[in-house]
C-alpha cells in the first residue's frame, strides 16, 4: 500500500495578523484547508474541518475508502461548521476550502473544493492536477478570459464552491483517482503560494529539490519574496511504499497550532513571528 512522506509549511506571513490555514498530514494522507478570505472565522471553518476529519481519519482504514466515503467524511466535517455557527452567531459566513490525498492500495484518491490545488510531479514532468472552484477559472473555461491574465484578475480570490456547513456543500466535492508509483511527489498549498507564484517557476522548485523537506522550504521562501499577501500553506509529499517508519504519527500546523502540535521551522524564526509556523514529516 502507497504512504506519504510529507513536509509541510504554514506561515502567516508579512501581511495578515493571523493564519486562517490547516495541514494536516499522516503516512497515509495530506491535505490543506484555506479559511475564506473576509469571511468571519476562516481560521475557525479550516481548523474544525481538519481536526474533524484527522479525528475520523484515524478509525478507518484507508485502503477501503472510496470516493463516496471520502465525501461523506467531508460532509461530517462540513456539519461541524454548521454546529459552531448554531452556538457562536458570530461565525456566520465562515468558510473553508479543501484540496486532500489519500492513499489508497495502488492509487492516491484527490478530494478538491475551492482554489487550493493540487500538483503531481512523476518522472520530472509536473502539472497542475486540480482545477479551481473559482470566478476566474470559469471565465477562462468560457473564454472570457485569457488564462495568462488568471493569475492577476482581481477578481482572482472569488470562489464559487466551499466547506461553509451548508448540506449541499459536500456534493460540491470533486474526488479523482490518480495511480500511485513511488517517486511521484505532490503539492498541496494554498493560494497564498500560487496567487504570487508563477507556475512554472512553482513545478521547477518542486520538481528540483532533493526532499520534500527541501521542496516546502523553497516554495515558502519564494512566496515569501514575491511579497504574498496572504497566509502560506504547502504539504509536499512523495509517494513510497512499505509501513510507516516507528513512531510516525498525524501532525497539525496552521491555525490555532501550538508548540505542542509541532516545531518552528527556519523560515518561521526568520521571517514571521514565532507562532506564524510550523514543520512537521508525516
Amino acid at each position: 500500500m502507497a504512504r506519504l512522506v510529507t513536509a509541510a509549511r504554514s506561515v502567516t506571513g508579512p501581511h495578515r495578523a493571523d493564519n486562517q490555514d490547516s495541514v494536516g498530514c499522516g503516512p497515509r494522507f495530506a491535505f490543506v484547508a484555506d479559511g475564506v478570505g473576509g469571511h468571519a472565522g476562516g481560521d475557525v471553518a479550516s481548523w474544525t474541518v481538519t481536526h474533524r476529519l484527522m479525528a475520523a481519519l484515524g478509525t478507518r482504514d484507508l485502503a477501503r475508502l472510496g470516493a463516496d466515503d471520502l465525501r461523506e467524511l467531508v460532509a461530517v466535517a462540513n456539519a461541524d461548521l454548521a454546529l459552531r455557527v448554531g452556538r457562536e452567531p458570530s461565525l456566520r459566513g465562515m468558510a473553508t476550502t479543501f484540496t486532500g490525498l489519500f492513499c489508497a492500495e495502488d492509487e492516491v484518491r484527490v478530494a478538491h473544493i475551492g482554489d487550493s490545488r493540487a500538483y503531481l510531479v512523476r518522472d520530472g514532468e509536473g502539472r497542475r492536477v486540480t482545477r479551481d472552484d473559482s470566478l476566474v477559472q470559469a471565465l477562462v473555461d468560457q473564454g472570457v478570459v485569457d488564462p495568462r491574465d488568471a493569475r492577476e484578475h482581481p477578481h482572482r480570490n472569488v470562489i464559487l464552491r466551499s466547506l461553509s456547513g451548508d448540506r449541499a456543500d459536500a456534493a460540491g466535492v470533486t474526488v479523482l483517482d490518480v495511480d500511485a508509483a513511488p517517486g511521484d511527489r505532490w503539492l498541496l498549498a494554498s493560494d497564498g503560494l500560487t496567487d504570487y507564484v508563477p507556475e512554472d517557476e512553482l513545478l521547477a522548485l518542486l520538481t528540483g529539490a532533493a526532499t520534500p523537506d527541501d521542496a516546502a522550504e523553497a516554495l515558502v521562501r519564494a512566496a515569501l519574496d514575491a511579497d504574498a499577501h496572504d497566509n502560506v500553506s504547502v504539504a509536499v509529499c512523495d509517494v513510497a511504499t512499505g509501513d510507516p517508519a516507528p513512531g510516525e504519527r498525524p501532525r497539525y500546523l496552521g491555525a490555532a497550532a501550538d508548540e505542542s502540535q509541532g516545531y518552528v521551522g527556519p523560515l518561521a524564526r526568520e521571517d514571521v513571528d514565532p507562532g506564524a509556523g510550523r514543520s512537521s514529516e508525516g
